[in-house]
């Protein structure tokens, strides 16, 4: 071979300051011949090219982002938040399908009794039974790298219910737009989601993931069920304005209880959640 890099130029070119186009000619040289690799090996710093491997093989065994995450990521969200965003339980296709169906069913109920109540009533629980699901730890498989990631826990706790929250909704207001015959009251679940899902979070605090939703939903369903009881053949209160100006108050009472508890979500691992013990 009539030409090799100059030592200068290999020198260069192990410290990365080799500038186009003796890089792109350095680039080609040093694949074809071996005394040239030899002699950038004797001028690159050791440590510096052992750092370099360690960050191909980490590239290399990185999961590739799905399709969600790299959005989230080309959106401006951080690595992890991306990350943990995509990793919310009630994103999966299971559960996402097996809340359409609930809700697919419940449509087609109210077609046949001729009533929306059914469907007022069951659709605040999509969302409630949402954000409770994704902090469960038996069903979360990035519970341990939620615990110890770079997040208060009161802030973990709100990107989660925003992501479970906003599913639930657009897959409600799916379900809404199959009901036009009902006008404005086919979207008198809105508020009720959004009181009994404050609600619960901020019962979590104290009662844990589990009992704090548990509760809430049970009281919407008795509340629902004795309305409809005392009022048959009108619209229950829940979904008059007066019931709808209710759940508004709600929801501005619950936040405020929710954000004064937000230390007790740094606690224990998710907010005061139990550790993952099966339950």
């Amino acid at each position: 071979m009539s030409w090799h890099v100059t030592e200068e130029d290999v020198r260069a070119y192990a410290r990365g300051e080799l500038a186009p186009p003796a890089l792109w000619s350095a680039d080609a040289h040093l694949a074809a011949c071996a005394d040239c690799r030899a002699l950038l090996a004797e001028a690159s710093d050791p440590a510096a090219l052992d750092a370099g491997w360690e960050r191909l093989d980490a590239e290399l065994d990185a999961p590739r982002r799905g399709v969600f995450e790299a959005l989230l990521v080309r959106l401006g969200a951080a690595d992890h938040t991306a990350r943990l965003l995509a990793a919310t339980p009630v994103l999966r296709r299971s559960w996402l399908l097996a809340t359409g169906l609930v809700l697919m069913l419940t449509v087609l109920a109210v077609h046949v009794i001729h009533t929306p109540v059914l469907f007022l009533a069951l659709a605040p629980l999509a969302p409630l039974a949402s954000v409770a699901l994704s902090y469960r730890p038996a069903l979360d498989p990035t519970y341990e790298m939620a615990v110890v990631a770079p997040l208060h826990g009161f802030k973990l706790l709100m990107i989660r219910t925003v992501a479970a929250l906003g599913t639930g909704l657009a897959l409600n207001g799916l379900a809404t737009l199959a009901l036009p015959g009902y006008g404005l009251l086919a979207l008198a679940w809105l508020l009720p989601a959004l009181a009994l899902t404050a609600a619960a979070l901020a019962l979590s605090a104290r009662l844990g993931p589990l009992l704090a939703p548990a509760l809430v939903g049970g009281g919407w369903l008795a509340l629902v069920a004795w309305a409809v009881y005392t009022h048959a053949g009108a619209t229950p209160v829940p979904f008059t304005p007066a019931g709808q100006s209710a759940a508004a108050a709600a929801t501005a009472l619950a936040a405020v209880l929710l954000y004064q508890a937000r230390d007790h979500f740094d606690a224990r691992p998710y907010g005061g959640f139990p550790e993952r013990d099966g339950t």
